[in-house]
């Protein structure tokens, strides 16, 4: 006969017992947590009608400075993490608590960071990813203390910002580590300033807790050994309650009172980093008492404090701190960190819990919960500015607490890197001991259980429909994004200096384009445009060395010397558009190109007409002879000129070029390049070109068939086909390239138009006077009109 016994069901969960509000949690592979102290509650006594969770959250008053503590913490996690050197494949997370000031949830906190985040079940955890590397706790040492207590016994690392306290036990302090400067070198550096101003009749005031009162224990006897005496000694009052706030005031009366009627001319103050607020309530106690208020005390403070307040201390005046003195803290300015306070927003920042209490408090505004308070007039937008606070409201520059805690997230980071990147020596294994490794027979080994294979890199999960979770489809990513584990269950986008790699499973740096002078294109391009430049310099010493010929003169030496030398100085204009891109060079290289180049084409226009004009002249009774002459062809290039000048000026003082980062042009680069301001302008300028072009074209066409001798207009006919033509395909080549490519386009249609108006004009001319000399004379021209 069996018999069985059926045992009642479980009635009782685990939950919370007492629920932390403000808490700031970033996945990751590593997990560094941390425990600040943030905010006081004050409440009243408990009566046990509700649940004691809810009875000791009744007021929360923010300390808005050390909010500063978390986003340090945040942004040293993200400099990491945004790092390749440092901690590869490995990504680090962390989750913060705010532990009120308030030793029980300092316990609760430690506890919570041995369980799963989101559930409150100690000494289990069932995450896949985020194992706790160390811990980061403080400013208040209580917290630091209480913290090594629960945390040492799992041997966790643990690294204390705040004021140290004395930790007894040697196998809590195996785990902790110090950020914060030795508390007996503080006060032997205290007792030497005492000693060098001949301090030695002062006042003490303390924080009545275990520090201060083993500071009064211990380190005051050491003060009097040094020579120095006390008129009093006296502990700071502590509130619990809100029902002991009237007993706290009278206490704070009588310690200002006993303050201003002692002969002592300075007073230490040794407490906490949020002590400071207490000593601001000291001119608002002596306005309340009609006592008068005296600002003849030196105060000294401990390295610890700072200068913190509460929202209703926003509006009161510093006074009473001038002339305080304090050990400072070592710290230095951290790139980038100021840019990371400012762009904070509530809005967006939705997985941070402080940050909306902390808004409210240090804007003295409120978020709206329902339609009715939509009309309030002093609710939060999230616009709001950090920089516009009050540095005793909130400070823009890192603290040395706030740098503390950047300190000591780099310091677990370089811990991991080593652990990481340790690497074992190996020994060659003899010929014998191989074969014993190799004939090893394998009897039992670990089975696998799975649903299916893990996915792998540049995939991420997907849920089969009516299977379990553990069972899914493995996706590609989409383009453009990555995933560098496995298993993910999304993938991400990479940052934008960044692209996917082709198996999609890592962002890899991207460069930065230009066309430079390091790169064959460059360099092909700059030897030709300095070849193009030398060859035209050179036909210039041909003609000025035969000025006096008749070829030379026939052809208008003026212009002839003009148009060379715009058009050597157009050949130079490409090394203004290779090299890096900046402001002076995008400024100058389309408006200088654009000028010269329209110098050059109105020479051409120039010539064409004063050969027509000539030959019109010749006829009897024509009254063109009077528009022939060198005048009309200065007026031609001074006009043209002139005209482009000003549409050049109109640009750079409307929109002018300037260097730009093209993150989206090409996938795998970044492109520095020169942004023309004005499309519409750039067009104009080239337009204006091409108008000068067309006119010369048209002007040579209709004057092709007079006398040879004197006549350009064939010559100067193909040369603004050629100079057309390049610049007609110019526009869509220009807009289908993208990166350095076009610039390169460009700088081939100024070369390639430049070299068809100097071989096409003048190659004939040089031929004439450097091969054939026999024909430059005047005979042969004028044989040769005779014959026409």
């Amino acid at each position: 006969m069996v018999a069985r016994c059926d045992a009642p069901a479980a009635k009782c969960i685990i939950s919370d017992p007492r629920k932390i509000n403000h808490k700031y949690y970033q996945s990751g592979d590593a997990i560094i947590a941390g425990i600040s102290s943030q905010s006081y509650i004050f409440s009243n006594p408990l009566n046990f009608k509700r649940h004691p969770a809810f009875e000791l959250f009744d007021d929360l008053i923010f300390v808005t400075q050390t909010y500063q503590h978390i986003l340090a913490f945040v942004f040293a996690v993200k400099e990491i993490n945004e790092n390749i050197q440092m901690l590869h494949n490995i990504s680090l997370g962390f989750s913060i608590y705010n532990d009120y000031f308030t030793g029980s949830l300092t316990y609760l906190t430690s506890l919570k960071l041995l369980s799963t985040w989101g559930k409150f079940i100690p000494n289990y955890r069932c995450d896949v990813q985020g194992t706790t590397v160390a811990v980061i706790g403080g400013p208040n040492s209580k917290a630091c203390l209480f913290m090594a207590t629960i945390l040492s016994i799992y041997k966790l690392p643990q690294l204390g910002y705040g004021s140290s306290p004395v930790i007894n036990d040697p196998s809590q302090q195996a785990f902790f580590q110090w950020m914060f400067p030795n508390r007996n070198q503080q006060y032997m550096g205290i007792l030497q300033l005492l000693s060098l101003f001949r301090w030695t009749w002062i006042g003490v005031i303390f924080i009545q807790d275990d520090n201060g009162l083993r500071f009064v224990q211990n380190e005051l006897p050491k003060f009097s050994q040094g020579g120095i005496c006390f008129d009093f000694v006296e502990p700071l009052p502590t509130l619990y309650f809100k029902t002991g706030i009237h007993e706290m005031i009278e206490a704070w009366v009588k310690i200002y009172k006993l303050i201003i009627n002692s002969p002592a001319s300075v007073v230490f103050l040794h407490g906490e980093i949020h002590t400071t607020i207490f000593l601001r309530m000291f001119p608002q106690i002596a306005e309340l008492e009609n006592i008068p208020m005296k600002a003849d005390k030196v105060w000294i403070m401990t390295a610890q404090m700072e200068l913190t307040s509460v929202p209703f201390q926003h509006s009161w005046d510093l006074d009473i701190l001038h002339g305080t003195l304090a050990f400072a803290i070592h710290s230095q300015n951290v790139v980038g960190f100021q840019n990371f306070l400012q762009m904070r927003n509530p809005n967006v920042e939705t997985t941070d819990g402080f940050i909306k209490d902390f808004w409210k408090q240090a804007f003295l505004c409120s978020f709206p919960t329902s339609l009715e308070e939509e009309n309030v007039w002093n609710h939060c937008s999230g616009n709001e500015k950090l920089e516009d606070l009050p540095r005793s409201v909130f400070d823009m520059s890192i603290t040395p607490h706030s740098y503390s805690i950047y300190n000591a997230v780099y310091a677990v980071a370089h811990a991991l890197q080593s652990m990481t990147s340790l690497k074992f020596k190996t020994r060659t294994m003899s010929e014998e001991g191989q074969k014993k490794l190799l004939n090893q027979q394998l009897w039992q080994a670990q089975p696998l259980s799975l649903c299916n294979e893990p996915c792998h890199k540049g995939h991420s999960k997907t849920k089969k429909e009516g299977k379990p979770f553990c069972c899914y489809d493995c996706l590609p990513c989409p383009r453009g994004k990555v995933s560098n584990q496995m298993d993910l269950e999304s993938c991400y986008q990479c940052p934008e200096d960044h692209y996917p790699s082709k198996t999609q499973d890592q962002c890899l740096k991207r460069k930065i384009s230009f066309l430079s002078f390091h790169e064959p294109l460059g360099i092909t391009l700059a030897i030709v445009a300095l070849l193009f430049s030398s060859i035209t310099a050179l036909v210039l010493t041909v003609f000025i060395q035969h000025k006096d010929t008749p070829i030379v003169k026939a052809n208008n030496r003026g212009l002839s010397y003009t148009l060379l030398a715009s058009l050597l100085l157009s050949f130079l204009c490409p090394l203004l558009f290779i090299g890096r891109p900046q402001r002076a060079t995008c400024l100058l290289r389309q408006t200088a190109f654009g000028i010269i180049f329209s110098v050059a084409v109105s020479c051409v226009v120039a010539k064409t007409l004063t050969v027509v004009l000539a030959f019109m002249a010749t006829r009897p009774g024509s009254q063109m002879r009077s528009w022939v002459g060198k005048r009309l062809a200065l007026f031609i290039v001074l006009s043209c000129s002139f005209i482009q000048a000003t549409l050049c000026t109109v640009w750079l003082a409307s929109s002018a070029p300037f260097p730009d980062l093209d993150m989206h042009s090409l996938p795998t680069e970044m492109v520095l390049e020169c942004k023309e301001g004005s499309t519409a302008m750039f067009y104009c300028v080239l337009g204006f070109i091409g108008l000068l072009a067309m006119i010369s074209f048209t002007v040579a066409f209709l004057g092709r068939n007079l006398p040879d001798s004197f006549n350009e207009a064939k010559f100067i006919t193909l040369s603004m086909l050629l100079f057309c033509s390049v610049w007609i395909s110019f526009a869509p080549a220009y807009q289908s390239t993208k990166g350095k490519y076009t610039v390169a386009v460009e700088i081939f249609s100024i070369l390639a138009s430049g070299a068809g108006l100097l071989v096409l004009i003048f190659s004939p001319k040089v031929y004439i006077i450097l091969i054939r000399p026999e024909l430059n004379n005047r005979q042969q021209l004028m044989q040769k009109i005779l014959i026409n």
